[in-house]
């Protein structure tokens, strides 16, 4: 993934969330709704934000390496 120099706002991150929401596994969104319901440093929006972008393109593979990550985010907030 490249890197971007925009910081995304809670509100973005929630907005990323909804659109890719159906594509996301089920047992993943409640997890986001606990992550939203709390406050998080701009780089973990960021990271969030950039793992959920275009992730209804992204390869099984890539959705795979994506989905990882966003577990490993969500284990690291409680």
């Amino acid at each position: 993934m490249s890197e971007c120099k925009l910081d995304h706002t809670h509100e973005d991150v929630k907005n990323k969330f909804e659109s890719q929401a159906e594509f996301l596994p089920e047992d993943m969104k409640p997890l986001f709704e606990q992550f939203f319901s709390e406050e998080h440093t701009q780089d973990l929006l960021n990271e969030v934000f950039h793992l959920l972008k275009k992730y209804d393109l992204a390869s099984e593979e890539e959705k795979s390496a994506r989905n990882n990550r966003l577990y490993m985010v969500f284990k690291n907030v409680d």
